[in-house]
């Protein structure tokens, strides 16, 4: 190697050694998973964050079970990146408790069993794979059998056992966010926080990414995704939680949050006063302008009593075109409506 690299924030996170815990005390777990006898992978009791009259995040509570692959949504500035520096105890709540592993935050022993990969990364590019990830083994004192063969099955992991030896400032973006993954990876950690772990990659590199996190479930893992693309989430994620500007808006199971809802867009000649009362008494009238019309209905079932309803009404349906609630609608509709505000 050419001189011992600097930390980053990933180094810090996996790294340091005989901190103080930081900010978590012995409060009361939220309700839920503490009542079954089960101890949550992560949680978290009112965390705040201020920095002078700013609050970043405002009284976040959480409780996220092992082997759970949860998603955590925002807007950029919803203060995301916050929570996830203070679950990793990089910076220090300026309240409330947190706990990961049954463990305050900031718990030397507890670091050991996590795995980061931060959203805005910067690795030592002189640095071959192998040498960039001898170097993030030796943060975990790693003996050497047990380094050597997790190396090598991390880069298998990722796709990337034919680049060993090869420097990374050769390697393309997506070719980084995957040796990324493979160090957040390298101690085998039982929580992985993912922050924007798809970004830089091609559909293919999405999907394969996508098979890793649910290889991950498989072993019991808990990993904690931030993304912006939500699709992506959608097809993970077991539970999610969306932040916007520094509280929880809304959480929960996805099946439970988006359910069978589905929205029925209609194209209607001849839409009197009358049929229109009928059409938003009887089902969720989310937009009408003109001849289109769209309708909000909790299961697929109510669709076709829709269509006789128009008929029966006196309308002349033109088209009618169903689609399932996706967590982009949820999205949007909590962000910019701002219905749990």
């Amino acid at each position: 190697m050419e001189g011992r690299p600097a930390a980053t924030d990933s180094t810090r996170a996996v790294g340091a050694r005989g901190d103080a815990a930081m900010g978590a005390g012995d409060g009361a777990a939220p309700p839920g998973l503490r009542a079954t006898g089960v101890t949550p992978a992560i949680e978290s009791l009112n965390l705040r964050k201020t920095y002078g009259q700013h609050v970043a995040v405002s009284g976040l509570t959480l409780a996220i079970a092992p082997g759970e692959i949860f998603g955590f949504l925002g807007p950029n500035g919803a203060g995301k990146s916050t929570v996830v520096k203070m679950l990793l105890g990089l910076i220090f709540p300026s309240g409330g408790t947190a706990r990961l592993l049954g463990r305050p935050i900031g718990d030397a022993g507890v670091k050991a069993r996590l795995g980061f990969l931060p959203e805005h990364f910067r690795f030592h590019e002189w640095l071959q794979a192998g040498e960039f990830l001898e170097f993030h083994a030796s943060l975990y004192r790693m003996p050497g059998p047990r380094r050597r063969q997790r190396i090598g099955e991390v880069l298998e992991l990722v796709g990337l056992t034919s680049r060993v030896k090869d420097r990374l400032h050769t390697f393309s973006k997506g070719m980084l966010q995957r040796i990324g993954i493979a160090q957040a990876l390298l101690n085998d950690p039982e929580i992985v926080f993912l922050d924007e772990p798809t970004s830089a990659l091609d559909p293919l590199g999405r999907r394969e990414v996508r098979d890793l996190i649910r290889k991950l479930k498989a072993q019991g893992k808990t990993v904690f995704l931030n993304s912006h693309l939500l699709s992506e989430v959608e097809m993970v994620c077991d539970r999610v939680a969306i932040l916007d500007r520094g509280r929880v808006v809304r959480q929960g199971l996805l099946r439970d949050l988006l359910g069978e809802s589905h929205e029925v867009e209609l194209q209607i000649g001849n839409m009197t006063p009358e049929l229109r009362q009928e059409l938003a008494g009887r089902y969720r009238l989310l937009r009408a302008d003109g001849v289109a019309v769209t309708l909000g209905v909790t299961c697929r079932d109510e669709i076709p009593g829709i269509a006789e309803a128009v008929i029966r009404g006196g309308g002349r349906l033109y088209g009618l075109t169903a689609r399932r609630f996706s967590l982009e609608d949820l999205f949007v509709a909590v962000v910019e409506g701002g219905s749990e505000r």
